[in-house]
């Protein structure tokens, strides 16, 4: 069998000898070094550059994401910038518990233009009036502080956003990770909602200065390649090796030319699966065009690197190569063009099958063989929906694929959901649509919701196609400790429509000779001026704000204390653990706008026991906090404090902080959702422990909630799921800035020690963890 995609890729000088197939070589290149890009192309730095090249320190500067981060920094140091975005936006999952947090902390106004959209709890159906009555808290939100509501069904976050917000050179920070409006020239990131928060309150967003790759495109697409095909090749070349993690990928390049404005923002919208931090692209006469069929031509800002400006490193890609993919299930990155899939089905299949034990455990039976039928793979199901493939061009691609042919009347099913009403509008008016319908597909309205496990979850056992942004495990709405399992492909809308012409057999666009009609789009804007609020600028403080009886506040958070005992509430030996693993998605959002019900559903699909465990010891903690001895409460935890007092006799019980902490190897890959970190703190969670965190913004997360993310390199963990784990002096090491502290497993009644990294933070981050979280560090300070 052929290796594994992401395993093809590697900065450039370890290649050698790992007998790469041509073709795959010449498709993606990986750059060791630091790269110019020159009038000539890109020039590795070095000693074999070229005299005459400016220095890196100056170089540097000259690229496009610099200059719009100079422009924001309100530091006025270059290596440590304070951020101030120009816009906001949010979601229904999301909006709720960034306002109230807000709310909690002083907010009188929205200071800068912030929209909530209503794309992801569209559906009323789960929880009774909960989802709508966080669309009438939004509302309400929007008029008395002076917002931008954009009602169910309207559109996806990102489309209204790359509709109406996106603006040249501007910065938008949103609270769903695939914020990203690069292709328009405006650099998005994607984060939990406290640092929307902060930017409410007036406060900045606190990062290091981060590298930036550039992203080189040459040639065009091959017929029936779209997006989606170059994003994946994109993902499965950088993720595995953390080529891009945490930095800005600059699209730059005589191929960006060659591509539509569509098709930029398809491959940009799923570059937050590298686990990039932002993203930016050069900017030409059809943006300029983009922005001027959506009304707002002023918004267009001509952007591009400076001569000879430096890069961190480099990605070469050769569009001319890139042939349809597929990113098998569970993750964007296990990527395959499908003609090999096809050549290599069998092997290929039990290797996913391999893998798929890692996240799912031996006790699911999961299986993809079963469905080579005929020497073919068989899908149940297909999907085109959301901000990566519910664009105009995307779906009149699939309609040109399947008119005057049909999905036919077995199993498969294909849904598509236009990314914005405009869209929709668009693709009834020059027949899209009908043609669509015709075939026997379902044509719905904007949301989100196939994308987490909201909507079109598919039968057990059953494989769905999708051209939506991930595949994680459960992510399409299963549930293992129901004993269901389904899984996720990621595919263009083009190879998504050839399988539903070929009625469920796995099928390339490139297999197909179709004629690509290419309709000119033109957009409505009277819809959203019909039925958006917008009021910005216009608040109304008069304006009384609509709860629902789900609605809650956040319970009360302690500061940091200066010893905590941590029971280990949980051991997760995956390589990755996403968020959607940490907290589900699906019918649980509903739950998002109440605290202690959504903690309840914390790691429910990942470690069942894991709440129950926390909620114990959250008890003693509780009994603690009214100043009562915990240690005649719990045996356990009195066991735990014993083994402590004879080492350390000094020691008060009452005095020291309880909870749980949770090990992963690399947590916090996928969605910014801050319910990650914020249901473990709920449980009474004070740390996670890491051999690395998969996402700066995770890691924000966290100690937004005031949780320490601890740090251990080690491959051999010292201590093991349930053990009492004792860390003497925490507050003085957060408070000092230490690096590293002693930790102490407690085993058998004795002490045994080991270092645990604390990691760099600004000032700030130690402040909230010892005030115990953002609300706290609002109120105090």
């Amino acid at each position: 069998m052929k290796r594994d995609f992401r395993d093809r890729y590697a900065p450039q000088t370890m290649q050698a000898g790992q007998g790469l197939q041509e073709e795959e070589k010449k498709m993606i290149r990986l750059h060791e070094t630091g790269v110019y890009l020159t009038k000539d192309g890109i020039i590795p730095d070095g000693p074999a550059a070229p005299a005459g090249l400016p220095a890196r320190e100056e170089a540097e500067q000259r690229t496009i994401a610099w200059q719009i981060l100079k422009a924001h920094n309100t530091s006025g140091d270059k290596n440590n910038l304070k951020l101030k975005f120009d816009k906001l936006t949010s979601h229904d999952i999301t909006y709720v518990g960034i306002i109230q947090t807000a709310r909690a902390s002083g907010l009188t106004r929205f200071p800068i233009p912030y929209v909530l959209t209503n794309c992801h709890n569209s559906l009323c159906a789960v929880g009774g009036t909960i989802n709508e009555d966080d669309h009438m808290f939004g509302l309400t939100c929007a008029k008395r502080y002076g917002g931008v509501y954009v009602p169910p069904h309207q559109a996806v976050i990102h489309q209204y956003a790359r509709e109406q917000m996106a603006e040249g050179g501007a910065m938008i920070l949103g609270s769903d990770s695939h914020t990203r409006y690069g292709a328009l020239g405006t650099m998005a990131i994607g984060e939990g909602g406290p640092e929307l928060v902060k930017q409410l309150l007036g406060r900045t967003y606190d990062v290091k200065r981060p590298g930036v790759v550039a992203v080189y495109l040459t040639g065009s697409p091959r017929r029936g390649v779209g997006p989606q095909d170059i994003a994946l090749a994109l993902i499965g070349a950088v993720f595995a090796n953390g080529y891009v993690k945490n930095k800005v990928m600059e699209f730059v390049g005589p191929g960006v030319a060659n591509l539509t404005v569509d098709e930029r923002i398809g491959v940009d919208v799923m570059t937050t699966e590298t686990t990039c931090l932002s993203s930016i692209w050069i900017t030409d006469e059809k943006v300029e065009e983009f922005y001027e069929i959506h009304g707002r031509r002023e918004a267009y800002r001509a952007l591009a690197p400076g001569e000879n400006a430096w890069y961190e490193g480099a990605v070469e890609v050769n569009l001319d190569e890139i042939r349809p993919m597929i990113a098998m299930p569970f993750h964007p990155s296990n990527v395959y063009p499908i003609h090999e899939l096809k050549e290599n089905l069998k092997d290929i299949l039990a290797d996913c099958e391999k893998k798929a034990k890692v996240s799912l455990g031996r006790g699911v039976s999961y299986r993809l063989r079963d469905k080579i039928v005929d020497g073919n793979l068989y899908v149940e199901q297909g999907i085109i929906a959301g901000c990566a493939g519910g664009g105009f061009e995307n779906i009149c691609a699939a309609a040109d694929i399947l008119r005057g042919r049909n999905i036919g009347d077995g199993r498969f099913s294909l849904s598509v959901y236009p990314a914005s009403t405009p869209i929709f509008k668009e693709l009834m008016a020059n027949g899209t649509a009908g043609d669509l319908i015709s075939a026997g597909a379902v044509v719905k309205t904007a949301f989100c919701g196939p994308c987490f496990g909201a909507g079109d979850t598919p039968a057990n056992q059953a494989l769905s196609i999708r051209h939506s942004t991930r595949n994680f495990p459960n992510r399409e709405g299963s549930k293992l400790q129901e004993h269901q399992i389904a899984s996720v492909a990621l595919m263009d809308a083009r190879s998504i429509a050839a399988t539903a012409a070929a009625k469920g057999f796995l099928t390339g666009a490139d297999e197909l000779d179709v004629e690509y009609t290419g309709p000119a789009y033109h957009f409505d804007g009277s819809i959203y001026a019909n039925r958006v609020f917008d009021g910005r600028g216009k608040a109304d403080p008069e304006t009384e704000i609509q709860f629902g009886p789900n609605i809650k506040d956040w319970p009360e958070m302690v500061p940091l204390t200066e010893d905590i005992l941590l029971r280990v509430a949980a051991v997760i030996h995956d390589p990755v653990t996403t968020t959607d693993e940490l907290i589900p998605s699906g019918e649980t959002s509903s739950y998002r706008s109440n605290p202690e019900a959504l903690s309840q559903f914390t790691l429910s699909r990942k470690v069942p026991a894991y709440v129950e465990r926390a909620k114990e010891v959250r008890e003693a903690e509780m009994i603690r906090r009214m100043n009562t001895c915990p240690m005649r409460e719990n045996k356990d935890i009195g066991d735990a404090f014993r083994a402590v007092k004879a080492v350390h006799p000094e020691l008060k019980a009452r005095a020291t902080g309880i909870g749980t902490v949770i090990y992963a190897v690399k947590p916090g890959d996928g969605s910014a959702r801050e319910q990650a970190a914020s249901c473990q703190k709920v449980l009474g969670g004070w740390a996670n422990i890491a051999r690395e965190y998969a996402t700066k913004r995770y890691r924000s997360n966290l100690i937004n909630w005031g949780m320490i993310p601890f740090l251990l390199p080690d491959e051999e963990l010292p201590f093991a799921e349930l053990d009492f784990l004792f860390i003497p002096g925490i507050r003085t090491a957060v408070e000092t800035g230490a690096q590293e502290i002693t930790a102490y497993r407690i085993l058998d009644g004795k002490l045994i020690p080991f270092t645990l990294g604390i990691g760099e933070m600004t000032k700030d981050e130690r402040q909230i963890i010892l005030d115990g979280c953002l609300i706290n560090y609002y109120k105090a300070h």
